[in-house]
């Protein structure tokens, strides 16, 4: 695989929860540096933990793992990723690590909260917001550390149809107007409108590396 030509290499990736119990299984993927791609498969296929083995959350048994650096990760929960009172606070609480100034930190925040149009909600409280600015402030706060990939695990799983297909917009102009490349995981095919492209997991092998509406079509003729 071409390091220079892809943000994330994956390649003969194995891992287990139990000697048993196979999730992964020579599993590998290679993602183009720039581009938008999603990962699908039935609940169990290992997509989940796939993406916790990228963001480092995990550790393989076996196995090769590229990804440019930083790496932003966005949970299904954001109630489980965002963790300040209010809106600037929290997108802030990631750079705590880097040695900014007041001033760095506060123009990362502005950058970040303005590439997800919600530069105006600042000084709002977390709890006063929906599902989906949520889901988007946890999207800002990887933003404003600069990440390079993007890992979005179901983000849209507890949103309602416009809310999610709102979001997945979002992520689609991030990666055209910032040069971020992110992996979605999803199981809601009319995501696949908005990707560069797709990847299919069964039983911790990708299958499938396709054009994003051809691998729609086939999982619709499936489904018939």
């Amino acid at each position: 695989m071409n390091s220079i030509q892809s943000a994330i290499q994956v390649k003969d990736l194995n891992f287990s929860w139990h000697q048993d119990d196979p999730v992964l299984q020579s599993c590998s993927l290679e993602v183009p540096k720039g581009e938008f791609w999603m990962l699908l498969g039935t609940n169990g296929s290992g997509k989940s933990t796939l993406l916790r083995l990228l963001a480092g959350i995990l550790t393989p048994q076996s196995g090769e793992i590229k990804i440019a650096q930083p790496v932003g990760f966005v949970f299904q929960n954001p109630d489980h990723q965002l963790v300040m009172p209010t809106v600037g606070a929290d997108v802030a609480f990631g750079l705590v690590k880097e040695n900014l100034s007041p001033i760095e930190v506060r123009s990362r925040v502005k950058e970040a909260l303005n590439a997800i149009n919600l530069l105006d909600f600042e000084r709002r409280p977390i709890y006063a917001l929906s599902g989906g600015q949520k889901q988007r402030i946890a999207i800002a706060g990887e933003i404003a550390r600069h990440c390079e990939v993007l890992l979005l695990d179901e983000p849209t799983a507890l949103l309602d149809a416009d809310t999610q297909l709102e979001l997945v917009a979002q992520v689609q102009n991030l990666v055209k107007s910032r040069g971020l490349t992110a992996l979605w995981v999803t199981h809601r095919l009319d995501e696949l409108d908005y990707c560069d492209g797709a990847f299919l997991l069964e039983a911790g092998k990708v299958v499938a590396r396709t054009e994003a509406q051809s691998l729609k079509k086939r999982l619709l003729q499936s489904n018939e």
